[in-house]
């Protein structure tokens, strides 16, 4: 349940439209349901601003299409995140508004459509291989509201690419940055610009990249100022993040 349905519940309850009893049973799974398998946390939407989102790497498709089926009823919007076409076409079977975005791997379903922000997110990739994550956060921040604008392969290997971007740069409220083997492009973006920028290492890279693990201790060892660094190909946490500054701006 979030904000705005809450607030219609205690209206209607106001006006009479609604008994006690039946806001009661609207109302009896806050803060959270017990599934056994899980425990989906209906309060999560009025603390953050933002519903559950469901993981699926690990559980099964029953499972997956249970969570859904509780969380549609809560009139939750869904971010399923590392998806398969399995579980995708299990969710359609559930609800035909179900959109499976193949690149990121991540299933939404919106119950309501939002305004976009006048703030953007801007995000950006090292090379093409870096994509599926970058997409992962682009998926989720636009999800969650936000506006966002991708650029896609201009790593430091041809480092006139990205200045040749540097209009979508001073365009942008927050960066994401997504690069894999020497995880060098956000210490240059963050060279350029006065905006959070927000590093998201890959497992994108030769033997010596350590899946991930090198890009990472290069992006923590950045000399720009202002990069926060995400884990190895989080994009979600990155657009989650990337949305909730954004927030700051419309505010």
């Amino acid at each position: 349940m979030n904000k705005s349905e809450l607030t219609k519940l205690l209206k209607a309850v106001k006006a009479g439209g609604m008994t006690i009893e039946t806001a009661l049973d609207r109302l009896k799974h806050l803060p959270f349901e017990d599934m056994v398998y899980a425990h989906i946390d209906h309060h999560r939407s009025l603390r953050h601003g933002m519903p559950e989102v469901i993981y699926c790497e690990g559980k099964t498709v029953d499972q997956i299409s249970g969570i859904v089926q509780r969380m549609l009823a809560a009139k939750s919007d869904i971010l399923a995140t590392r998806a398969n076409e399995q579980v995708f076409k299990a969710i359609k079977k559930l609800d035909r508004r179900a959109v499976y975005h193949q690149n990121s791997r991540a299933i939404v379903i919106e119950q309501k459509k939002k305004t976009p922000s006048k703030g953007t997110v801007a995000i950006l990739t090292a090379g093409t291989s870096d994509i599926p994550v970058a997409e992962e956060a682009a998926v989720t921040a636009q999800t969650l509201g936000s506006t966002v604008r991708t650029v896609y392969d201009v790593g430091v290997a041809g480092i006139h690419r990205i200045l040749s971007k540097k209009d979508v740069l001073d365009a942008a409220r927050v960066i994401v940055v997504v690069a894999g083997m020497d995880g060098a492009l956000p210490s240059v973006v963050g060279g350029l610009v006065d905006k959070p920028v927000i590093a998201v290492p890959t497992s994108v890279g030769y033997g010596a990249g350590f899946q991930g693990l090198a890009p990472l201790l290069t992006m923590l060892n950045s000399c720009a100022s202002g990069v926060a660094v995400m884990n190895i190909d989080n994009g979600f946490g990155a657009g989650v993040l990337a949305h909730r500054i954004n927030l700051l701006g419309e505010r």
